[in-house]
C-alpha cells in the first residue's frame, strides 16, 4: 500500500507546494483536488490544485514533472459534488466537470478519479434510481473508454438541515453498492472506501472489505469519535453533527490494526490517503501540518515506507 493525504486540507498551497509538503512529511502520494475555480460552498470543497478546465498534454506533463521532481505519486484526482442535485444547474455543472476530471486523469496516466454519486436529498433511494442510472451509465462508459477508474466515496453527506433527510450521496451502504454494481457492472466503477463513515451509522466497517474487495480502488484514512452521552440525549434520528466528530486516524472508533489486517488479506495494495477533517487541527497551516505529521507517524505502523 501507499500512504498519502488528500490535498483539500491545504487550500492555500500551490500544486508544487503540495508535492513539497508531501515529500517533506515522507508521504508516498497525494490525492489532488480538482474543483472548478470558484468560491467554496462548504468545508473542503471548491479547492483546486489541478485545474482541469482546458487541460491538455502540456499541462499534464507539468503536473507529472512536479510529481517526479519530488518523488511523490498521485493517488487520484478528487472532485466531490452532487451530480444528482435537485437544482439542475448544479447537477449540470457537476456532470460536466466530472467529465473534465476523467479526461484529465487519463492525460496524467494515473487511472483513478474519486467523487460522489450524488443524490436528490428530498427523494427516496428508489425515486433517485432512474436518474442515477441515466447520469452515471454514460459517465462510467466514458471513464472506461479512456482507461480511468471511478472511486465513489461512501460518505452519506447528510450532516445538517441543508442535506436532510436523504443526504447528498446515494452510495452509503453495502445494500446500495450491490444494487449499483448490479445495474452498472463495469469493472472500472468502484469505491473510495472511508471506514469512518460506518461507525456513526451503526455499521460494521470490516464486513464490506472482503465482499467488495474487487471494487475498492482507493481508501481514505479518517477516524470518527461518537459522543455517546450526546447520542443518548438526541438519538440517531438527530442531525449527525450533533453526536459525531471527525478525527485523525487513531483518535476515534476505528480499530486500525484490525482494519489493515482485513484490508491486507483482501489483497488491496493501493493508496490509503489521510483525509484531515479534525477541527482541533484546523486553526492554522502549522496545526494542519501537525495533523499530517501525526497521521503519518500513526499509520506507518501499518503501511511501512518503501525504499525509493
Amino acid at each position: 500500500m501507499q500512504l498519502g493525504f488528500v490535498s483539500a486540507i491545504v487550500p492555500e498551497l500551490s500544486l508544487e507546494q503540495v508535492f513539497q509538503l508531501a515529500a517533506e512529511e515522507q508521504y508516498d502520494c497525494v490525492e489532488l483536488m480538482c474543483w472548478p475555480v470558484s468560491k467554496a460552498e462548504r468545508r473542503y470543497a471548491g479547492i483546486t490544485h489541478v485545474d482541469v478546465t482546458n487541460f491538455d498534454r502540456r499541462k499534464a506533463d507539468e503536473v507529472n514533472r512536479l510529481a517526479l521532481k519530488y518523488k511523490v505519486g498521485i493517488s487520484g484526482l478528487g472532485y466531490y459534488p452532487n451530480a444528482l442535485s435537485p437544482d439542475e444547474a448544479e447537477s449540470k455543472t457537476a456532470r460536466e466537470h466530472i467529465q473534465k476530471v476523467i479526461h484529465a486523469t487519463s492525460l496524467l496516466g494515473i487511472k483513478q478519479m474519486n467523487t460522489f454519486v450524488g443524490r436528490d436529498f428530498t427523494k427516496t433511494i428508489d425515486e433517485n434510481w432512474p436518474r442515477f442510472l441515466a447520469t452515471w451509465k454514460p459517465l462510467v462508459e466514458l471513464a472506461e473508454s479512456v482507461g480511468v477508474r471511478i472511486g465513489i466515496e461512501n460518505c452519506p453527506m447528510s450532516f445538517g438541515r441543508d442535506e436532510w433527510p436523504g443526504g447528498k450521496n446515494l452510495a452509503t451502504s453495502p445494500a446500495i453498492w450491490r444494487r449499483m454494481f448490479a445495474d452498472i457492472p463495469n469493472s472500472n466503477f468502484g469505491l473510495n472506501f472511508d471506514p469512518s463513515h460506518m461507525p456513526w451509522q451503526m455499521m460494521d466497517y470490516l464486513k464490506p472489505l472482503q465482499e467488495f474487495s474487487s471494487r475498492i480502488f482507493h481508501v481514505h484514512a479518517k477516524d470518527v469519535r461518537i459522543d455517546k452521552d450526546r447520542l443518548d440525549e438526541v438519538g440517531i434520528l438527530a442531525y449527525p453533527k450533533q453526536f459525531h466528530v471527525p478525527k485523525l486516524p487513531g483518535m476515534g472508533e476505528v480499530n486500525w490494526g484490525r482494519f489493515f489486517s482485513v484490508l491486507g488479506d483482501t489483497g488491496y495494495d493501493g493508496p490509503v490517503c489521510v483525509e484531515v477533517e479534525d477541527r482541533a487541527y484546523e486553526g492554522s497551516m502549522e496545526s494542519r501540518r501537525a495533523a499530517l505529521t501525526q497521521s503519518h507517524t500513526f499509520l506507518r505502523n501499518y503501511i511501512p515506507r518503501r525504499k525509493k
